[in-house]
């Protein structure tokens, strides 16, 4: 038998799902009262080598109300040719190619490891790539070059097949033609107007012919996948075809002409040159795969989606501004941006958005353009670090065929058992509003649908879908029943094919005031751990912070209240299980991190620290919410230790990964020797070697973690020790130390103390247990 540890590992693997109850409550009651909701992590596009390569279109139920697809856990009956749906139970007979199948030959989508199957649709049209690079060039000298630089290198990652445009701006918008030969030729737009997508097909001679049934039109472009459109377009051009001309004119970008006055920024047009973009992409390849880059060297300073205006002295928005309602561009900026991210969404295509600049760029204003359509959102400080030459590099990582790792355009369908009913998804998505008896009341995130759209996915692209048990409890499923679900995912691959990926997965139904021990035995604390931050950090962009702390605080004692082990009025009782024992600490993480404490962070800060929360993998997920933490010592081999401020001594050297930063802190003694340069004399050999360990495991992390983590090289005392004491739990602090002139020593028992007024973990869990056990709360 396996554990139950083994059993969600297993899971993960094959499904690439992980849901937070592996047992399910059998009535609605039952359900609401298990505080943490039941949902799942699914990654749609979890990469599978063992997958077998289907050629041919999945059978589909008959019955026009649920259309789901057969998969392992149908009846089947060989002897008739039937098999019955086992989410309506609808009897299907089997296409006539399936006339051979008996039970010692199955095909594929009915062999039990196959849960997880992904069929290529030959029909369809094999439509190629579309990338769009929108430039700033309101950059010095070295910036520009140095992103010309990255730009030349990934035209030759991309496939050759791939349609590529550009786009340049500053006060002005280019779009620039690429099918002329010899001459470049662009055409210009002022950077202060907003223009539809109707007027940009008209002043760039593109497009449809426009008429009175533009809309409807667009309407069915929505529904059926469109091919390309006939008319020669001058603006996207296969890559093979003006792969030099593309190179040259790269190479011969200049940056903004127009002069910029002492004590001024410079005009830049981001927010026009992204609509003129999207609009582009609208008329030309509607509900085709397609990406826009843009590369952003500063904030956008005149005309539609301005965030600041070209002032220095001036500055641009901080968190304290929008609090106390002085953010003057904020909302109008956000209004422009959020209806541009729709349209592009609704297209199928997707907004890329690097961001190199030493202030802010606006991120927290576009914030949608990455989050609705699934898009890259980077930051760094400069185009010319290797954070970003390497973070780019890996955009255009391959699989073993060749083929990019990242598919565009996809929806996702959910299917449900009777019993269950879907209350939303929270990820890189837009909701399709597609509506039926599948679909709940409540709504967590993006609810009122059973479909999204996921304009373009990777790997690592993981959703949180959330879902209401619909049972009541005076109807009891029967002993022994099990609840269905099917997530329906399809996509447009970087090779041009139409693929469904079907996963098809199902858990044991209990029932909670007979076998509450069950339940509990099947909960998976690190997956609820990340749906609940999601939820958290998704409230939190609306709501203001006190009130969703006070949330995460009610919902951690209930949850202690009803899964510990007490007697009432006394905390010395308390006692979690193992698999819950581990929550708690991640809430506690939680609660001080970047996601919720917006202080010493900018806006824009906050916004890509949540951005990231919300697109990646489970394991991901969880350092970013509770860092790892390794010491390095003479006693013995590298070993995890706790994140706590005791961790810290003066003979280890300790590497932390939050990761967003790789950090390698030396203690007091091993900076010393370090600064004495021990590791250069021969008889230290075993210094150095020690010196290099984690060097080597830092290189490690920061080879294949997308976006490239900064990375910190500090020491006890190091201005940059501020990183690793922000994050560890303050056990020692000057609060409670004999004597404050202890403070930047290590302490009696070991460890550096913090000047912090937070409380520790050990203070927080000691309320925790008081206030679960009281018998008023």
């Amino acid at each position: 038998m396996t554990t139950y540890e083994e059993f969600i590992q297993q899971n993960e693997d094959r499904d690439g799902i992980r849901f937070t109850w592996n047992v399910w409550p059998s009535s609605r009651l039952d359900a609401s009262r298990m505080v943490v909701p039941l949902g799942c992590l699914y990654q749609p596009l979890k990469e599978r080598p063992d997958l077998p390569p289907i050629m041919y279109d999945p059978v589909v139920c008959t019955r026009t109300t649920c259309r789901a697809i057969l998969n392992p856990m149908c009846q089947v009956d060989y002897r008739a040719k039937l098999w019955v749906c086992n989410f309506c139970f609808q009897r299907n007979p089997f296409p006539p190619q399936y006339a051979a199948i008996s039970e010692q030959h199955q095909p594929a989508e009915l062999i039990a490891g196959f849960s997880t199957i992904e069929y290529t649709i030959t029909r369809a049209p094999c439509l190629p790539p579309v990338f769009l690079f929108v430039v700033d060039t309101c950059m010095d000298e070295e910036e520009l070059t140095a992103l010309k630089d990255s730009l030349q290198m990934s035209l030759s990652l991309l496939p050759a097949n791939a349609l590529v445009g550009l786009i340049t701006f500053g006060k002005m918008v280019q779009v620039h033609e690429l099918g002329t030969d010899g001459c470049s030729k662009s055409y210009v737009f002022r950077g202060t107007k907003d223009l539809s997508a109707k007027q940009i097909q008209d002043m760039l001679g593109i497009g449809r012919g426009s008429g009175p049934n533009q809309p409807q039109q667009q309407q069915q472009q929505m529904r059926v996948p469109a091919g390309p459109i006939p008319p020669a377009n001058r603006f996207l051009q296969p890559l093979h075809k003006c792969d030099m001309a593309l190179t040259d004119l790269l190479g011969e970008l200049q940056r903004d002409p127009w002069p910029v006055p002492q004590g001024k920024r410079f005009l830049r047009s981001t927010g026009a040159a992204l609509s003129i973009a999207v609009g582009l992409l609208e008329c030309t390849y509607p509900n085709t795969g397609a990406r826009i880059m843009m590369f952003l060297g500063g904030p956008c300073s005149q005309g539609p989606g301005q965030v600041v205006d070209d002032e220095l002295k001036h500055p641009i928005r901080s968190h304290h501004d929008i609090q106390k309602d002085n953010a003057k561009y904020m909302k109008k900026a956000i209004k422009h941006y959020e209806s541009l991210a729709l349209r592009t969404a609704t297209n199928g295509h997707c907004i890329d958005i690097y961001s190199c600049a030493l202030d802010q760029t606006g991120l927290m204003e576009m914030k949608q353009c990455c989050n609705s359509t699934g898009g890259h959102m980077v930051m760094g400080d400069s185009f010319n670090s290797s954070l970003f030459k390497q973070t780019y590099q890996r955009v255009f990582a391959v699989d073993q065929k060749g083929d990019l790792k990242m598919a565009f355009n996809g929806t996702l369908e959910i299917k449900c058992s009777r019993e269950l009913k879907i209350e939303g998804g929270i990820g890189s998505c837009v909701s399709l509003n597609v509506k039926n008896a599948a679909v709940a009341d409540s709504e967590i995130g993006m609810g009122g649908t059973a479909q999204w759209k996921l304009c373009t996915m990777s790997p690592n692209s993981t959703m949180a879908f959330f879902f209401e048990v619909a049972n009541q409890h005076a109807a009891p499923i029967p002993q022994g029943g099990r609840g269905c679900l099917q997530f329906i995912v399809q996509y447009q691959h970087s090779s041009g094919q139409r693929r469904i990926r079907v996963t098809t997965v199902a858990r044991s139904w209990a029932d909670a005031t007979a076998n509450l021990h069950m339940i509990s035995a099947g909960f998976d604390q690190e997956a609820a751990a990340v749906l609940m931050s999601r939820m958290v950090v998704y409230r939190a962009e609306s709501d203001d912070g006190p009130d969703t702390l006070r949330w995460v605080d009610r919902q951690l004692i209930r949850l202690c209240q009803k899964f510990g082990e007490y007697s009432k009025d006394d905390p010395n009782s308390f006692r979690l299980a193992e698999n819950f024992s581990l929550f708690p600490q991640f809430m506690y993480h939680l609660r001080r991190s970047q996601f919720l404490q917006v202080f010493n962070n900018s806006p824009d800060e906050t916004t890509f620290y949540r951005h990231m929360l919300m697109r990646e993998d489970l394991t991901q997920s969880l350092i970013m919410i509770q860092p790892i933490l390794y010491s390095y010592s003479f006693n013995g081999p590298p070993e995890p230790v706790l994140l706590d401020t005791s961790s810290i001594q003066p003979d280890r050297i300790l590497l932390m990964d939050t990761f967003f930063q790789i950090l390698i802190f030396h203690g007091e003694t091993i900076a010393q020797w370090r600064n004495l340069k021990y590791q250069d004399m021969p008889e230290y050999e075993n210094f150095k070697q020690l010196l290099q360990a984690p060097v080597d495991d830092a290189q490690e992390i920061l080879q294949t973690r997308f976006p490239m983590p900064r990375y910190i090289d500090t020491e006890q005392g190091g201005s940059q020790a501020r990183f690793l004491l922000s994050k560890v739990n303050p056990s020692q602090t000057h609060n409670n130390m004999y004597a404050y002139g202890q403070m930047s020593a290590p302490t009696a028992d070991g460890g550096a103390s913090v000047l912090t007024d937070d409380v520790s973990l050990q203070v927080f869990m000691e309320h925790l247990k008081k206030l679960a056990v009281s018998s008023t709360t």
